[in-house]
């Protein structure tokens, strides 16, 4: 079954008759086309690629199972026309849909169309993930680990943070590679902000230094962080990366088919709360990857789906302690029919890097 017979099958749960996808990362994956100007419908006996003058020999080459439209200068006005007689219920994208496009939509579609909401349906197919995919994912991630491990031979004292992530995104973009996200380096205090962003300050010696990289290659991404030292550290700072290993192991564990994604969360949580941390772990233990960095499913206590093979998550605990500094260690975990699979490989405990 295709991915778009898929979907098509979900639309009952949305009451609609078909379904019109304007996310790009979405149209990408049920269509196959990687261009920036597109949008499809999914329904019975619907099959509609829509795209401007400047993509149509790409998507005659890119797009399957789809019948190919060249719209007028604006995407949505190929909308005006072209539906089944008698009208349907049109799910759209209402969690990607601007309140503009919107009502634009309402002025082009014929009488007989009724929009109703129905965000998230390709989201829900993509948070399984076939073979195929699983083998994109763990490329990336492969990949992103070569890149680190150039990075990590000169060592990081006395390098800025801005150098360091410069000099790993590079290293994706020699290897055909471009970065899932913007990578963050944190030393010191400053890794005590979870998002914290590279300054052009120098790495000191004797501290923790937090990386968290991720790589898209062929439109699947990979997400991995580690924290390092830069040479002995005080043993606050090495407390804390023990304790941040052993609630990512503790993760790690607990990840596999059946449980819900608060249930692995609370798995990882306890063991840095029951150490009097709870208030300096304070998101979510985890996130789906795959075409996006962050999608469905969450490991998170907010988290009610169950893990299901297939499902790609991160388990990224963290302890962020204002004034002295923070770790993350994340593993990307692929969870397969009897359990999980880890699919990326540097080692986590604390290293001195230099």
């Amino acid at each position: 079954m295709s991915r778009a017979d898929r979907v098509q099958d979900r639309l009952a749960e949305a009451g609609a008759d078909a379904l019109l996808v304007t996310d790009l990362v979405n149209v990408g994956y049920l269509t196959g086309f990687t261009g920036s100007s597109g949008l499809c419908v999914v329904g019975e006996g619907l099959r509609r690629f829509v795209t401007d003058f400047r993509y149509v020999e790409q998507a005659a080459t890119q797009v399957t199972g789809f019948e190919p439209e060249r719209s007028p200068q604006e995407l949505f006005a190929a909308l005006a026309d072209g539906w089944p007689a008698g009208g349907l219920r049109l799910g759209f994208e209402d969690h990607k849909v601007t309140v503009r496009q919107r009502d634009r939509l309402g002025e082009l579609l014929p009488d007989g169309i009724e929009l109703v909401a129905a965000g998230g349906l390709v989201e829900r197919e993509r948070a399984v993930k076939d073979a195929g995919e699983l083998e994109l994912i763990a490329a990336a991630a492969a990949l992103a680990d070569e890149a680190l491990g150039e990075l990590l031979e000169p060592g990081l004292a006395s390098r800025t943070e801005r150098d360091v992530a410069l000099a790993l995104e590079a290293g994706f973009r020699r290897r055909g590679a471009e970065p899932a996200f913007p990578t963050i380096v944190a030393s010191g205090a400053h890794g005590a902000l979870p998002h914290a962003e590279p300054r052009d300050v120098a790495i000191p010696p004797a501290t923790l230094v937090t990386v968290d990289f991720g790589a898209r290659l062929d439109g699947y991404c990979s997400d991995s962080t580690r924290t390092y030292a830069t040479g002995p550290v005080d043993a606050a700072l090495s407390e804390l990366h023990a304790l941040v290993l052993d609630a990512q192991l503790a993760g790690l564990a607990a990840v596999r088919a059946g449980p819900t994604g608060a249930e692995v969360d609370a798995v990882a949580r306890e063991v840095i709360t029951a150490a009097g941390h709870a208030e300096h772990f304070g998101h979510a233990l985890g996130h789906g990857v795959g075409r996006d960095v962050h999608e469905a499913p969450r490991l998170a206590s907010t988290g009610t789906d169950a893990l299901v093979a297939g499902n790609v998550v991160t388990v990224e605990p963290g302890v962020y302690v204002p004034n002295l500094g923070g770790v993350r260690i994340e593993d990307l975990v692929a969870v397969t029919a009897d359990g999980a699979r880890v699919l990326n490989g540097h080692a986590k405990e604390l290293l001195v890097v230099g």
